[in-house]
């Protein structure tokens, strides 16, 4: 299966002034796609730090979603990264630039017209009815920060990105971890197409287990699910 990283850009979400939603949504729409989400990372706003983070992502992962830093502000610098990932120049978009003109009716300002710069190479996604494309820098798709944006945009795009969908089963238990921990264990070996998980709930009285299974195999996941129903409590 595809796999794909996200980079979250912004000294806002590791200075603690903003929470991070993107990319929580995120995982919830690959995971719904059946594209392997396997890493999400945090930068801040510089571009040597963007650049290092993106260009390893690019090398490990089919694609690579980043968020943020994509605005007309001096501290929106994440063009700037994805340029030096790849090793080119920033270059304006004459396509972008008309498209500039035609939102703003007293025209774009030189701030807003950065916004017509990205890296050179990198290609416009106009899927569905975009007001704004999704710039894409060979494996690389650059999203906004604005949480309704980004959203919007992905789910244009999502269909580039369709694979096999994970499907999961759950159940809970009140027995501790270490007294299921080796049922666990021999249905994982059983089943290795099944990712089982267990995660204690201390919110509640008694205390709970939640257990989930995943997978694409959704027969290994059935008799997986009907498996651990019957041996634990």
């Amino acid at each position: 299966m595809a796999t794909a990283a996200m980079v979250v850009i912004g000294d806002e979400i590791l200075g603690g002034k903003c929470v991070d939603t993107n990319s929580p949504w995120i995982a919830k729409r690959c995971r719904a796609l059946g594209l392997d989400l396997c890493r999400i990372v945090v930068v801040p706003d510089d571009v040597g730090l963007i650049a290092d983070e993106v260009a390893r992502c690019s090398t490990l992962f089919d694609h690579v979603f980043t968020s943020g830093g994509v605005g007309p502000t001096h501290d929106d610098v994440t063009m700037v990264g994805v340029a030096q990932a790849m090793g080119v120049a920033l270059k304006r978009h004459p396509e972008l630039v008309v498209l500039l003109h035609k939102k703003i009716p007293d025209g774009p300002t030189i701030a807003a017209l950065r916004m017509a710069d990205i890296p050179d190479g990198a290609v416009l996604w106009w899927d569905g009815d975009l007001f704004f494309p999704v710039v894409v820098m060979r494996n690389i798709c650059i999203f906004p920060g604005v949480p309704l944006l980004l959203q919007r945009k992905f789910d244009e795009i999502a269909h580039r990105f369709e694979g096999v969908p994970i499907k999961g089963r759950s159940l809970s238990t009140e027995e501790r971890e270490s007294v299921i921990a080796a049922r666990l264990q021999v249905a994982s070996e059983r089943w290795p197409e099944v990712a089982i998980g267990s995660y204690p709930q201390f919110d509640t009285k008694p205390h709970t287990v939640t257990i989930t299974l995943d997978s694409r195999d959704h027969q290994s996941l059935e008799d997986c699910w009907l498996h651990l129903s019957s041996v634990i409590e």
